[in-house]
């Protein structure tokens, strides 16, 4: 069996709505292989669905379909370390792992740009997916014929990403759905600017623009209310000398960007959230993972 190693992601880095992603050192393993009947299991015990529903084999399947391919059966074993349904792309590194995977055990008839564009049309935005396959920080952006256009940078700054993780899902689908339908001119030009800043910002150290690149106004504003006490977390990270915090994805996680330098961050936060009665919130201590997905040595 193939053991594939899936980085999560945290997209949209504030102003960067449905373009910018970036992969985090923190990992889904699957164990995939062919068989003449499916099974799925989990070897860390968390839940997964083992019928033709699991996102791991549906996406592989898709991949044999393409092919023209039968599969009758596969064998995944699943070691989920991402958590679910928090804004940390856990979808997106199933689909990452089905495709590669596959792609892999059908002697790699697809290349990196396909696989890019078929983990887009499956998931229906690429700013998990191209992330979790290339790794890095990538802005895509994905055109109406189904194609991707995508460009990775590699990020080697001294930057820590904290993810402060309720203790609470939050799906996409929903928070989509408290979203207005239509934006004004002037707030989709404060975007575009900040977004722009952003990438630009990180790649050439000017760490003081963060907090400027990271505001927005298409999506925060609305699902910040879904989260509790999520200003007040944004408050309390920049008084500790963050340079930026933002929701990642769809939240409910945020996402904070910090100098390896500030050694009491972390515990500073975590204090912080104690006092709110958020102690069943979790603190993740990652940096950018600029490999993307890779088969694992055991």
């Amino acid at each position: 069996m193939l053991k594939i190693q899936i980085p999560a992601t945290s997209a949209n880095l504030g102003a960067g709505f449905d373009s910018l992603g970036l992969a985090v050192n923190l990992y889904n393993y699957v164990w995939i292989g062919k068989s003449d009947q499916l099974e799925i299991s989990s070897v860390d015990g968390i839940e997964v669905p083992t019928d033709e529903s699991n996102l791991v084999f549906s996406s592989a399947k898709h991949l044999f379909d393409l092919c023209g391919k039968p599969l009758t059966g596969m064998k995944i074993r699943q070691e989920n370390n991402i958590p679910m349904t928090r804004g940390l792309g856990s979808s997106s590194a199933c689909i990452i792992a089905g495709l590669y995977g596959a792609n892999l055990i059908l002697g790699s008839p697809f290349n990196t740009d396909e696989l890019v564009d078929i983990a887009a049309k499956i998931e229906g935005h690429p700013d998990n997916t191209t992330p979790a396959l290339l790794g890095g920080i990538v802005t895509s952006v994905y055109e109406e014929n189904r194609r991707v256009h995508w460009v990775k940078q590699e990020i080697y700054r001294q930057l820590d990403f904290f993810a402060i993780v309720p203790d609470f899902e939050l799906s996409t689908t929903f928070a989509r759905q408290c979203l207005p339908e239509q934006v004004s001119h002037m707030d989709a030009r404060y975007n575009l600017a900040r977004a722009a800043l952003f990438s630009a910002s990180l790649l050439q150290g000017k760490y003081e623009n963060i907090r400027i690149a990271v505001t927005d106004k298409l999506h925060q504003p609305y699902r910040m209310k879904l989260i509790p006490h999520a200003q007040d977390v944004f408050d309390k990270t920049y008084a500790l000398g963050a340079y930026g915090t933002y929701i990642s994805g769809a939240g409910p996680t945020l996402m904070s960007i910090v100098s390896t330098q500030n050694y009491g961050f972390e515990q500073e936060v975590r204090r912080y959230l104690d006092e709110l009665g958020l102690s069943a919130w979790k603190i993740f201590k990652l940096s950018i993972d600029n490999l993307g997905t890779r088969v694992a040595l055991e």
